[in-house]
């Protein structure tokens, strides 16, 4: 959600997420074919002098997983990121008092007619009305899991966790760490600070020319690398990897998630049919030499059901249809 520019129509792109992990595994298996977790980025246009988000921008908000705030963070002469940012949360504040005010009204009514499971709704839905009409964005407030049910019924902006990105001038790059702590620490998000217009120009080179561009403005780890970073964090996702001669792969789930989850990513039938799960780590895999040298040296683990996936876990699925 860039704080700047006009608005107008959302534009979207799915993005490879870098991973090397399936380079390394993709020539360790002869990989024919290699996948990339692909994260989907829907670009607003945000608040310009005298505007707001269109209609349009904030359904297409409404959509996402989480929401990033591109923050102009120039230093000398451009805005200041934490009143851009604050502009942009009461923005975003005041469509989730409209959407959710008339809900609120509704629900008192037909809490008062005795309408079954009418009063938590109500109770909810009046809270958050209150919230908002101070200005407070719904995520300030701790919420059980049957109360946030009630919310997401709304798509609440301020309820999706969210991040800073800012946006620096080419000079800044290297400052690059300390900026985003020190705009952390007032904006009370996680941010991430990169210099855009830098990470273009290293966009259209070959990588190595590319990180050799980089490293020249003191940026060891490129931009994209690091909004991705922060969301799968925002979002509580870990990768998984699948390999083997057709194809390596990597896939994200929620942390927390059961094989059998897992699995489902793959493939609907293999969470059905799912029996069992064998399962190595990506650096001991690395190390081993392989797959099939792993299970030749007994590595390989067999999990069941109630497995829980770890970041960097290497799966295969065994399952029946």
């Amino acid at each position: 959600v860039p704080a700047g520019g006009a608005a107008g129509k959302a534009s979207v792109a799915a993005v490879p997420v870098p991973d090397p992990r399936v380079d390394v595994l993709a020539e360790l298996e002869r990989s024919r074919k290699k996948v990339f977790v692909q994260a989907r980025f829907v670009d607003v246009a945000g608040l310009s002098a005298g505007g707001g988000l269109s209609a349009q921008g904030l359904g297409a908000l409404r959509e996402a997983d989480a929401l990033a705030m591109v923050l102009a963070a120039f230093s000398e002469g451009g805005p200041d990121p934490v009143e851009a940012a604050a502009e942009l949360t009461l923005e975003l504040t005041v469509a989730d008092l409209e959407s959710i005010a008339g809900g609120a009204e509704k629900a008192a009514k037909k809490a008062r007619a005795g309408v079954k499971d009418a009063a938590l709704e109500a109770d909810v839905l009046a809270r958050a009305r209150d919230l908002l009409d101070r200005g407070t964005p719904l995520r300030a407030a701790d919420w059980e899991a049957e109360e946030a049910r009630v919310l997401r019924n709304f798509a609440p902006l301020t309820l999706k966790p969210a991040l800073a990105v800012l946006n620096l001038a080419e000079a800044d790059a290297a400052a690059a760490a300390d900026r985003a702590a020190e705009a952390e620490a007032k904006l009370g998000l996680p941010t991430v600070a990169v210099a855009a217009a830098l990470e273009a120009e290293a966009a259209e080179l070959a990588p190595d020319d590319a990180a050799d561009l980089l490293a020249g403005y003191g940026v060891e780890r490129g931009g994209l690398d690091q909004v991705v970073g922060a969301a799968w964090r925002l979002l509580d996702l870990l990768t998984f990897l699948t390999t083997g001669e057709d194809e390596t792969r990597a896939w994200e789930v929620r942390r927390g998630a059961t094989a059998p989850e897992a699995a489902g990513r793959i493939h609907s039938d293999l969470q059905r049919g799912f029996i069992r799960a064998e399962v190595i780590g990506y650096d001991d895999l690395v190390a081993a030499g392989g797959w099939d040298a792993a299970r030749s040296k007994g590595l390989l683990r067999t999990e069941s059901r109630s497995y829980v996936v770890r970041e960097g876990d290497v799966l295969h699925i065994r399952f029946n249809v």
